[in-house]
């Protein structure tokens, strides 16, 4: 592990020192940004996130060419062709950035081939070849006539084999880098899993404890305090034969449930679920709603957030701990009537932040929520990766990293 990070620091160096002038420099970006129904972004972080990689290409004169996916396209579909984001991305730059309408091929050769010193250029989605999901060699090896230099900027695919996050990489030898969002990325989940100052706690939420089982087990061995929120707690509450009512449970898991808090006890680890939660009578923003002990919730009523004594318990946590990691919210805070747990725990974590601690926060619906209650400035690190912080929090090598060292 000591060998691999002082090779992985090694290449960040070497990208930081790479005089660039008059190369292309392939970055494989991860530009799969929600848009809307007019193909407008909803989220820019990853697009803005990459700025800096691609503002030191730019700057020691190179010519810098986009590689990215967007969604899970069948073939050529429109509404996944990244053209609909060219002018954002231009916008976010502040240069000009040219688009090609293929990613291999003549028409993309000539298209690089015919820019200058500081220019970029967005291929079009490698996804839609199909090869490119499947790692195919050829495609990789087409990709890469693309440059002279390979960069890979893309935590948010990292975790997958694919030609253009992995593959892609076995064509440069020694004139492949880290990007700084990678970096970036895998210093800060490092910072909580190798380097964390303690006390260390971990929050974890989301609908389902089946989604987290390998990162809460990994976790263990690293933290002081496990958090457990959302829809996950009340298979934790009925597997001690508690009464959820109609809230979310995954049956199967009830046993698993338990051995966590077994591990949790055995390592010394503090678990804490809600005392009590706000229940709704439906998942919906008109629901009645009401307060109630955990563990005897009604027929007919659901758990859809914490309730305040809950709030108040784990404020006390998050403001005696140096090291925070929050992945998952604890209610369902896209509903108005159920989002003010997690509005609360941010503002907590927001104000322990800036009293010196570190926090990270990564997974789709935690940084969603971060950005809807305005808190994104507060945090230490936000992560642009959902599956790849995921399986690198499980203590699994992402393929994409592992292709660079």
């Amino acid at each position: 592990m000591t060998k691999n990070k002082s090779i992985f620091k090694l290449i960040m160096e070497n990208f930081l020192q790479q005089n660039f002038k008059n190369k292309r420099v392939i970055v494989r970006v991860d530009f799969n940004v929600p848009l809307d129904n007019d193909f407008k972004i909803t989220d820019f972080t990853r697009i803005e996130f990459s700025k800096k990689t691609i503002e030191e290409i730019i700057n020691r004169g190179g010519k810098c060419v986009l590689l990215s996916h967007m969604g899970r396209p069948n073939g050529r579909e429109l509404k996944y062709s990244l053209s609909h984001i060219l002018n954002s991305v231009e916008e976010i730059l502040g240069v000009p950035v040219k688009f090609c309408n293929d990613c291999i091929g003549n028409e993309a050769i000539e298209a690089v081939d015919s820019l200058k010193e500081g220019e970029v250029i967005l291929m079009e989605n490698v996804r839609f070849y199909p090869e490119e999901t499947k790692g195919d060699i050829d495609f990789a090896r087409q990709l890469s006539k693309l440059g002279d230099y390979f960069v890979n900027d893309a935590f948010g695919s990292a975790h997958r084999a694919h030609s253009s996050t992995t593959i892609i990489a076995d064509f440069f030898k020694e004139r492949k880098f880290v990007g700084t969002l990678l970096d970036k990325e895998i210093k800060s989940i490092d910072r909580v899993l190798k380097n964390g100052k303690k006390p260390i706690t971990a929050i974890i939420g989301g609908a389902k404890i089946s989604s987290k089982i390998t990162v809460i087990e990994n976790l263990l061995d690293r933290i002081d305090y496990l958090i457990i929120g959302g829809g996950m707690v009340y298979t934790f509450i009925k597997a001690e034969g508690g009464e959820i009512g109609d809230s979310i449970c995954e049956d199967d898991f009830c046993e698993y449930s338990k051995k966590i808090n077994e591990l949790a006890q055995q390592k010394g680890v503090k678990l804490l679920l809600p005392e009590d939660v706000v229940i709704g009578n439906e998942f919906s923003e008109k629901a009645k709603i009401n307060l109630s002990s955990v563990y005897k919730i009604p027929p007919g009523w659901q758990g859809l957030d914490a309730g305040p004594d809950s709030i108040k318990t784990f404020a006390q946590i998050i403001q005696k701990s140096n090291t925070i990691l929050w992945n998952g919210p604890i209610g369902v805070f896209e509903l108005e009537p159920f989002s003010n747990g997690t509005k609360k725990l941010g503002e907590e974590i927001v104000k322990r932040t800036k009293k010196g601690a570190f926090s990270l926060v990564g997974g789709g619906d935690s940084v969603s929520a971060v950005k809807k209650f305005g808190i994104s400035n507060g945090i230490s690190y936000i992560s642009t990766g959902g599956g790849a912080m995921l399986e690198y929090l499980e203590g699994k090598k992402l393929p994409g990293i592992v292709a660079l060292t």
